[in-house]
């Protein structure tokens, strides 16, 4: 064989390799689209050393009986969370003041969700003071508190509440969807917020009827909102680790879009109650995949716009303020 066609032979042949290793390198991943400024609408900030205590944690909680502070949330959430939604765990009534002076030092917090009890004969009056601090953004009560929502001095308050352009959170399991459902009709201009997506059980298939009906009827009401949150809490069986594919969690989010849609889930981690079962990273991420698929605009509304909408939160220093 001539030694020109064989050195041509010899160079095509390593041409060829160097071409098929080069294709059998492992591509890039592509880096992940930055997320829009999340404002995380469900979190709970308090101290244990205070001279006072805490109600709550109880000091048996080794996770969560611990100084927990913006400080620390800042570290485990990451620079994406702009802002929190801080929701008051305490029954002790100056502990609602507490955090309306922690939120004054701390541009992280962007609202506080009180905790005061409609229907009592002190409502009114205690209502009309933290009201006048913007950052004081409604109350939370227990599903079961509105169940006698039809008696004439809770009616009365959740009324003022309204008046006040305040909104109405509600705690409990799928069976205080009545309730939230009647209070929605009987108050339109009342905003009322579902927690937890109404604290169903999550272990990875169709959730039960009774939650799935009430969902889409709580959702047929305009100024009804729901907070995507508590995910990793509610995986059963108890003690099972939480999955961190959102798969495990579609058929609970599936139905959660179908009753509010774009415009009416909120992002919430519950931090750091949640740090009992997953990092804030698997919390976040779950959720994100799952609206990401769902487009940019969905997922921007999801992370922070649905926020300001429910709590009209005022943008403070270092926060972004959400599209209305």
């Amino acid at each position: 064989m001539p030694a020109q066609q064989t050195r041509r032979g010899f160079l095509g042949c390593s041409l060829a390799a160097a071409t098929a290793s080069l294709g059998s390198q492992p591509v890039p991943a592509a880096a992940p689209e930055p997320l829009p400024p999340i404002i995380d609408a469900h979190v709970h900030f308090y101290d244990p050393t205070r001279p006072q205590g805490v109600p709550w944690p109880n000091k048996q909680d080794d996770v969560l009986y611990r100084k927990t502070l913006p400080a620390e949330f800042r570290r485990e959430a990451g620079p994406s969370v702009t802002g929190t939604i801080v929701v008051e765990a305490s029954p002790w009534l100056e502990d609602n003041q507490w955090l309306l002076d922690l939120a004054d030092r701390e541009t992280l917090i962007v609202g506080i969700v009180g905790h005061l009890e409609p229907g009592q004969p002190k409502f009114a009056g205690q209502l009309d003071r933290f009201a006048k601090h913007p950052l004081f953004r409604g109350i939370r009560v227990n599903g079961k508190q509105l169940a006698a929502a039809d008696s004439s001095s809770l009616g009365s308050d959740l009324q003022r509440l309204a008046e006040h352009d305040l909104e109405l959170d509600v705690n409990g399991g799928p069976d205080m969807l009545p309730a939230a459902l009647a209070v929605a009709r009987r108050f339109p201009a009342l905003r009322v917020i579902v927690n937890h997506l109404a604290n169903v059980p999550i272990d990875g298939k169709p959730p039960p009827r009774e939650w799935q009906e009430g969902m889409l009827a709580v959702g047929a009401c305009p100024n009804a909102f729901c907070k995507v949150s508590a995910l990793v809490e509610k995986v059963m069986p108890r003690g099972t680790a939480a999955s961190k594919s959102v798969d495990f969690y579609r058929p609970v989010l599936d139905v959660a879009w179908n009753a509010f849609g774009a415009d009416r889930l909120i992002y919430g981690s519950n931090w750091p109650v949640s740090r009992r079962f997953a990092p804030y990273a698997t919390v976040e991420s779950i959720v994100v995949e799952y609206f990401r698929q769902r487009g940019a605009d969905a997922l921007e509304k999801f992370l922070s716009v649905n926020a300001a909408k429910a709590y009209k939160w005022v943008p403070r220093t270092g926060t972004s303020p959400a599209k209305a």
